[in-house]
């Protein structure tokens, strides 16, 4: 018989993801330039996006997964009458956004274009200002878009410094889905065990090959894979949200396959 034996004890959440939770909840972005840059580029999405609606190739991926299934009161997809669930939604942005492929690009050890992270932002800062108005709460501002996107640009654009998603065969859209879930989830009022929770699920999660960027198998996948990413970001930002647990270790542990 084996002699293996496997701690089942909780370790402390690894360093990676609680410097992502502490960043995105206690670092104050005080330049006026990043807030100005943010701006622009926010105003430059949507109109990559709102271009993209005059292809019927990208317009039949848009609309509910369901024919009818709008949420009243839900997150509303630009140049549309979509009123969608934030995961819906999240999906139908980012797949506006990247649809031409003519938004910004981040080159490094792994590339991407940091403001696919809009399709996830504005998605639920528009469900959560509409809930929050509901109540008779205030909703949130252009402000707090700004302060999210130049956090989510940060995160994404440090990873790819260091990180080669596609030498090993994954699609760099993996670091979309990070930065987009903790954002989502600090939109979506998490504190810090919240955001640490949501970042974990992201990395035990599946990601996406590179499959659909190359010969012979390129394809449209890769003008919606990045609208998939926001959707997920966002389905696990609610997962954690209703208190799922977490995965501390989940870049650290190493395992040990036994019989």
């Amino acid at each position: 018989m084996s002699a293996y034996v496997e701690d089942n004890v909780k370790p402390d959440y690894d360093e990676v993801i609680t410097k992502i939770a502490d960043y995105v909840l206690n670092t104050k972005i005080d330049s006026a330039s990043a807030y100005e840059t943010a701006r622009l580029c926010l105003m430059d999405t949507l109109g990559c996006g709102m271009l993209a609606l005059n292809f019927s190739e990208c317009a039949k991926m848009l609309g509910p997964i369901v024919p009818g299934a709008i949420l009243a009161n839900g997150a509303r997809v630009p140049g549309t009458a979509y009123e969608l669930d934030p995961v819906q939604a999240a999906f139908n942005i980012g797949t506006m956004i990247r649809w031409l492929d003519f938004n910004d690009t981040w080159l490094a050890a792994e590339w991407g274009h940091p403001s696919d992270n809009l399709g996830a932002i504005l998605a639920v800062a528009d469900y959560v200002s509409r809930v929050q108005q509901q109540a008779g709460k205030p909703g949130l501002t252009m402000h707090d878009v700004l302060t999210a996107m130049v956090k989510a640009h940060e995160i994404q654009g440090c990873f790819a410094l260091e990180n080669s998603f596609n030498r090993v065969g994954l699609d760099h859209v993996i670091l979309v889905k990070l930065a987009s879930a903790a954002l989502s989830a600090y939109l979506l009022g998490a504190d810090r065990d919240g955001i640490m929770r949501v970042v974990s699920q992201v990395f035990v999660d599946g990601q996406s090959l590179r499959t659909y960027r190359h010969a012979p198998n390129a394809g449209s996948r890769k003008s919606w894979a990045a609208g998939d990413a926001c959707a997920r970001a966002v389905r696990l930002a609610l997962i954690s949200k209703s208190g799922e647990m977490g995965y501390p270790s989940a870049l650290s542990r190493q395992y040990v396959t036994h019989p």
